[in-house]
């Protein structure tokens, strides 16, 4: 009994360190960019030893791969949260609104990202991970748009549904790579917005009726 109590004790701290060491370099990556971080900075960052670090990562690539993981999910889960509340019916301008207020609030994920994917292009088992994220985030959209009821079929220029969330990513790839220079979050919102209302509805901000 005393021996599973220490193993629940010594599990729960090893995930509160892991949560802590994934966090601390998140803020690092952010604000100098993977390739000028080192593992010194981020247990620095963190409050650990390198014995923590190494306890729960290989190397400062494999933490890196955590770190996009990580909060590639949580993104692709927030997406399809903010999809599914409008019940079987879309209602395509709030869809829309929700789903901007999750893309585009944290730019210093756009940076770490970015890094990513400046990472991914010269290694292509890395671009692996990145590939299955994007799909995923896809896949979320097209599966909700194809079960709403009433949704009108996209553009014809933009094929099928598979097609129409091919373009909203595109699409927020094209605003992010903006706001990553202007750092205007506010145009970002309102530019990202206009696109997506264009790809998903006649242009008018709803749905086109009599389909």
């Amino acid at each position: 009994m005393v021996t599973e109590e220490t193993t629940r004790r010594v599990t729960k701290r090893r995930v509160r360190t892991r949560a802590n060491l994934l966090d601390a370099a998140f803020e690092v990556f952010a604000a100098k960019g993977f390739g000028r971080v080192s593992i010194e900075e981020v247990c620095e960052a963190a409050g650990y030893s390198r014995g923590a670090f190494y306890s729960n990562f290989d190397s400062l690539d494999e933490l890196f791969f955590a770190l996009y993981r990580q909060r590639a999910d949580l993104i692709a889960e927030q997406v399809s949260g903010a999809l599914a509340l409008d019940g079987p019916d879309l209602d395509v301008p709030a869809a829309v609104d929700r789903v901007t207020e999750v893309l585009l609030l944290d730019l210093d994920w756009l940076l770490v990202k970015t890094d990513f994917l400046v990472h991914a292009a010269r290694d292509p088992k890395v671009a692996e991970t990145l590939l299955e994220h994007r799909a995923r985030l896809r896949g979320a959209i097209a599966e909700r748009l194809a079960r709403a009821r009433g949704f009108a079929p996209p553009p014809a220029v933009l094929g099928d549904i598979d097609g129409a969330a091919h373009a909203v990513v595109a699409a927020y790839d094209g605003v992010t790579t903006q706001l990553l220079l202007d750092k205007d979050v506010e145009h970002a919102r309102v530019w990202l917005k206009q696109l997506l209302t264009a790809l998903l509805t006649d242009g008018s901000g709803s749905p086109p009726q009599g389909h």
